[in-house]
């Protein structure tokens, strides 16, 4: 008799350390830049992520969620030890982030190393879908190849010959202009000279100089938030725009036409989202993310939503089981999401295989004008799995 009430008690103590563990909050770690040229990129993604939470009650497949934050400040050198701040004192179940590319790099391997989920909502660096790829990592955005490659099929389709490219010399804006060069000269275009200069140094009237007496047919920009601001303004004022086009990759204009005022209309770039999508999704959650902000969506907000989204499906899959991590990442690749973007599948790599959007800078849109590129798969070179 003593013995089947200690079994029962073992049995109930045992089911209630289980109900306690299933019922537990996920702990997301949210590393995104909170100070910086990447603020403002940093909160519509965490915006957009809560919003999606927000519409399934504040859960996911029944789990509430817990929120832990670290600015990553965009500083590569800092993020080794901002992300372990999440992984070793919080012990996240998952890790969301970031935008800085340099910094994204660092987070992934420390997921690999440590085996976290870690879904990334902006930061295009091929390698993570491609030498670092791992099954534990998946995006939620773009790979850098993605965007510079479609404004490089569009820029050799309209006819322009000769190229030349500026941006920052790191690994987004490298990558993003490897992609446009690759395009554009498959497309029987020349790329002169290849433009850069330190992140997150804003000073360019040399290299403007430069393509003045240059004078290609088409220059292609990658510069994203304050700096965006200040290159197409400065563009302009040297009197470039009304003589040689301007194209870039969508975050160009993305968030900063506002800012950017005059200067950015007319504006082509090609991104894999559009303001003025006229599809049921995106005209919902404008409104939705309107509703609950006070400010319009971006691209950013709506990876930072597809994040939790992609999560979400996991997270179903596994009834919200945790402990079915290998599984919980497997549903991940698998998921179609209903995207304010379009639906979109990843890639084995785990990169979104998505369409590429035609934009034209309107008033403080980015508006669809044509697909420049239908359902790109990043080529995920490097990635083993």
């Amino acid at each position: 008799m003593k013995n089947t009430v200690l079994a029962a008690l073992c049995a109930a103590t045992f089911c209630g350390s289980a109900f306690a563990q299933s019922s537990a909050p996920i702990k997301v770690g949210l590393m995104l830049p909170a100070t910086g040229t990447y603020a403002a990129l940093g909160d519509m993604i965490e915006k957009g992520f809560k919003l999606h939470v927000q519409e399934q009650g504040g859960k996911l497949a029944g789990r509430e969620i817990q929120y832990f934050k670290v600015d990553d400040e965009s500083d590569p050198s800092k993020a080794t030890d901002n992300v372990n701040k999440l992984i070793k004192r919080d012990n996240v179940d998952v890790l969301v982030g970031t935008v800085h590319s340099g910094v994204a790099l660092a987070m992934a391997k420390a997921a690999k190393e440590s085996n976290t989920l870690l879904i990334v909502p902006n930061a295009g660096a091929d390698a993570i879908t491609g030498p670092m790829c791992g099954p534990n990592i998946v995006r939620s955005s773009f790979s850098n190849w993605q965007p510079g490659y479609s404004t490089g099929v569009v820029a050799a389709q309209k006819g322009y010959k000769r190229a030349m490219t500026i941006t920052w010399n790191y690994a987004a804006g490298q990558e993003t202009v490897k992609g446009f060069r690759e395009a554009f000269e498959k497309g029987g275009g020349q790329v002169l000279k290849d433009l850069n200069l330190p992140f997150p140094n804003v000073e360019f009237q040399a290299l403007l100089t430069e393509i003045a007496a240059q004078k290609p047919d088409v220059v292609f920009a990658f510069f994203a938030g304050g700096g965006a601001v200040k290159f197409v303004k400065d563009y302009d004022a040297a009197g470039l725009k009304k003589t040689i086009p301007l194209f870039g990759s969508g975050f160009l204009t993305d968030g900063t036409l506002q800012a950017q005022g005059p200067s950015a209309q007319g504006l082509f770039t090609t991104l894999h989202y559009a303001d003025s999508l006229d599809i049921p999704k995106n005209n919902a959650f404008r409104k939705a993310f309107a509703l609950a902000y006070k400010q319009n969506a971006d691209v950013y907000a709506v990876q930072g939503y597809d994040a939790a989204q992609l999560l979400g499906a996991g997270l179903a899959a596994v009834k919200g089981d945790l402990s079915k991590r290998d599984a919980l990442a497997a549903a991940m690749r698998k998921a179609t999401v209903d995207s304010p973007r379009g639906k979109f599948t990843l890639s084995p790599a785990g990169n979104p295989v998505q369409d590429m959007y035609l934009r034209e800078a309107r008033g403080e849109n980015n508006e669809y004008r044509a697909v420049a590129v239908k359902a790109l798969a990043d080529p995920a070179r490097g990635c083993k799995l």
